[in-house]
């Protein structure tokens, strides 16, 4: 067995070709999605970059790994205690090293670990490969990497090669002589003038006045700009993102075509995935994966299990990632560790079947605190703390009318809006019950000051707003600094 785990960080599904999106931005990804099944709902379980592969690596989710932030103490595993062995990862094994134990030899070319100091990444990998820039490396930095790994050891069996590249990612990076080929491309017509401007006068980092919740702080990206001051700003943002989305996709291309030239590529397992998606707009968010919602938590996920599966299947089931993580051990032929929050479709995807959750629950602590419930077509999101944003403590959406989450309907549907609040209580008092610690690290990071990225910044946004004639919102977060009126 060959699987090949292509690793695209900040990738948002609706914008790849194979969910639906107008422009031709992953033609390499789409044929392998042909040939595949399409999960059309898979949601990690915590957002974003170091809770949402804590998820999904170690199969349970933040609020029992205790990763959810991405500094102070929900930044690490919390530890085991007096129980820990020896060796505690053989307590608690993660995917890697469960796939390890099936006799498959794991490779990895990421720099995720030293990124986010996240050092229990390195558990089960027979090799792993860090480019060495932090995540701030290019396609080109990464790829060339996994193609001298498979000019090495592709025709080798038993072999998990997982390849972590960046380029959606802000600062949007792919080099200049890959141009623009959206350029003339028309863009979704969802986010308007008028919508531009309501958020241009409001506030929250990752607005248009602060895209990627840079604080007003010039970002030197040729490829996007320091404010969006217009509908030609907001196409140059939107062509940044989808240049390195295309450019991530033609290195892919490259990566499947040398495994077509050893030979092996019908034979392997293709999975491609991202840690968490982006905001465009939505929740008042540009350039950003700062919220629980459904453009951040939602990321693309397609399975090509070679003799698995129907070619071309859409999966319509609600699933996590740490669910899919699941069901690639049990494909595999390994078990799922009794530790998992994680679990199995294995029999669903075999037999063609969309089989999966009744609802989800998806968390976000690093920008904002919240937590989100999807459930058939809505999703209820409860803020704790908005990170500087406005936000009210409830918000409610139908995501089969509103996909891009314009229209609030809590206060228009208070009942709906409190069976949302009920099915997350009821999630947080099972999974609180099923833990091993008695503080939720929701609760440990608002007691830490809020969420780390806009921890402390109070006093210096609050001048800012000032500065660009917005004292009124400074005056509201000074007087409810976690946003929250309720």
């Amino acid at each position: 067995m060959r699987i090949l785990y292509l690793d695209i960080d900040t990738l948002r599904a609706d914008h790849l070709g194979c969910y639906g999106y107008l422009r031709d931005t992953s033609p390499n990804l789409d044929r392998i999605a042909a040939q595949g099944v399409r999960l059309e709902n898979c949601y990690v379980s915590d957002a974003p970059c170091l809770p949402s592969r804590a998820s999904t690596f170690m199969g349970r989710f933040g609020i029992h790994t205790g990763v959810v932030n991405h500094g102070g103490l929900c930044a690490d595993l919390r530890p085991i205690g007096r129980q820990r062995g020896f060796n505690w990862m053989r307590q608690r094994p993660g995917f890697v090293w469960t796939l390890r134990r099936q006799g498959l030899y794991p490779v990895s070319v990421s720099p995720y670990a030293e990124r986010h100091s996240a050092w229990w990444f390195c558990d089960g990998w027979r090799e792993m490969i860090n480019p060495g820039k932090c995540g701030n490396e290019s396609a080109e930095e990464v790829f060339p990497h996994a193609l001298d790994w498979i000019d090495r050891n592709a025709e080798k069996d038993d072999w998990l090669l997982h390849v972590n590249c960046w380029d959606p990612h802000t600062p949007y990076r792919a080099p200049e002589e890959f141009g623009n080929p959206f350029a003339e491309e028309p863009m979704e017509t969802w986010y308007t003038e008028e919508l531009r401007r309501r958020q241009w006068d409001g506030f929250g980092p990752g607005g248009p006045q602060e895209p990627a919740g840079n604080y007003g702080q010039p970002v030197n990206s040729p490829r996007q700009g320091d404010q969006v001051a217009g509908m030609d700003d907001y196409r140059q943002w939107i062509d940044g993102y989808d240049c390195g989305i295309g450019y991530a996709d033609e290195w892919c291309g490259r990566v499947l075509d040398a495994l077509a030239d050893k030979g092996v590529l019908d034979d392997t397992v293709v999975i491609i995935t991202s840690d968490h998606g982006e905001g465009m707009g939505e929740l008042g968010v540009i350039g950003d994966h700062a919220v629980a919602d459904h453009s951040v938590s939602r990321v693309p996920m397609i399975v090509r299990w070679p003799g698995v599966g129907q070619a071309g299947r859409v999966d319509t089931a609600l699933h996590y990632q740490t669910d899919v993580a699941a069901t690639i051990i049990e494909l595999a032929g390994g078990e799922v560790p009794a530790s998992w929050d994680g679990r199995s479709f294995a029999d669903a995807f075999r037999a063609g079947e969309s089989r999966g959750r009744d609802d989800l629950v998806v968390s976000q602590c690093c920008w904002s605190c919240m937590r989100s419930v999807r459930w058939d077509e809505w999703l209820f999101c409860r803020s704790y703390h908005t990170g500087l944003k406005n936000y009210p403590a409830r918000m409610l959406f139908n995501l089969a009318d509103d996909p891009h989450e314009l229209n609030d309907l809590a206060e228009a549907d208070p009942a709906l809006a409190d069976h949302g609040q009920a099915l997350l209580e009821q999630w947080t008092a099972e999974m609180m019950a099923a833990g091993e610690q008695a503080e939720d690290p929701l609760w440990t990071v608002l007691r830490e000051g809020g969420p780390y990225h806009t921890r402390g910044r109070l006093a210096d946004y609050c001048r800012r707003l000032r500065d660009t004639g917005r004292g009124r919102h400074a005056d509201f977060l000074e007087a409810n600094p976690t946003g929250i009126t309720e």
